[in-house]
């Protein structure tokens, strides 16, 4: 997607800070820039640009912990799980890198999905809200269609269960906009990322209404591309 990975890491700080909340949110949203560039990598083999990646969040994410791990500011204050939280992040990111060391990238990638978890049930234990948390739902509810996708085509009234979750991923792509800030919403790229996600869902709609198998088949297979796209730079 990206000829080298200083330029997107750059771009993605940049639009990273704009969504800051708080002193440990922003740090923390400063470290989940190279964090998505590492889960990019490792999605698309690329074993030495996972590793510098994984490294920069690592060395972000110890600052974190060094500044306020121990003594967070609010709305973190009062979370008597925030420092082991803190230390879990760091644990996956030390596995991880031993796994990139051993070029298995499949499981550096599953095991970097742990951070996202993690960070959002920090957020959600202290009522943070960001940007991010809308892209993970829509990023839960697509999962479904590309884990489950294809044997629910087959199964019995596999259809209409697919044109029931659609609707919930509909929802959740227009949370993606009416959710997404102020300066997000000025910005040409992502409002052109966001009709790509946008008309990736309209098609598989259109696909289910048409009881069309083949067509609801393509139409899951590129849902993944275009919410890729702009998770590796908004999300």
């Amino acid at each position: 997607m990206f000829k080298s990975f200083v330029l997107p890491l750059c771009l993605l700080s940049a639009a990273t800070v704009a969504l800051a909340a708080d002193p440990v949110t922003d740090a923390m949203q400063k470290t989940y820039a190279p964090y998505r560039v590492a889960l990019f990598k490792t999605n698309n083999n690329a074993q030495e640009d996972s590793r510098q990646a994984v490294i920069q969040a690592q060395q972000g994410w110890t600052r974190i912990v060094s500044e306020f791990g121990s003594n967070p500011p609010a709305p973190y204050a009062g979370d008597p799980a925030f420092a082991v939280s803190a230390a879990a992040v760091n644990k996956v990111y030390a596995k991880a890198l031993e796994q990139i060391a051993q070029n298995q990238l499949v499981e550096a990638h599953e095991t970097l999905e742990e951070v996202r978890d993690i960070l959002a049930d920090m957020r959600r234990r202290n009522q943070v809200v960001v940007f991010s948390d809308h892209m993970n739902a829509y990023h839960a509810e697509m999962e479904h269609f590309l884990n489950d996708g294809e044997k629910m085509i087959a199964a019995p009234n596999g259809m209409l269960e697919l044109t029931a979750k659609a609707g919930a991923l509909e929802y959740l792509a227009g949370r993606l906009k009416s959710e997404a800030p102020a300066s997000l919403l000025k910005s040409e790229e992502f409002l052109a990322l966001l009709k790509a996600v946008e008309k990736s869902v309209t098609d598989l709609k259109a696909a289910l209404f048409a009881q069309d198998a083949s067509r609801v088949k393509e139409a899951i297979g590129k849902l993944k591309g275009p919410y890729s796209k702009m998770f590796i730079k908004f999300g």
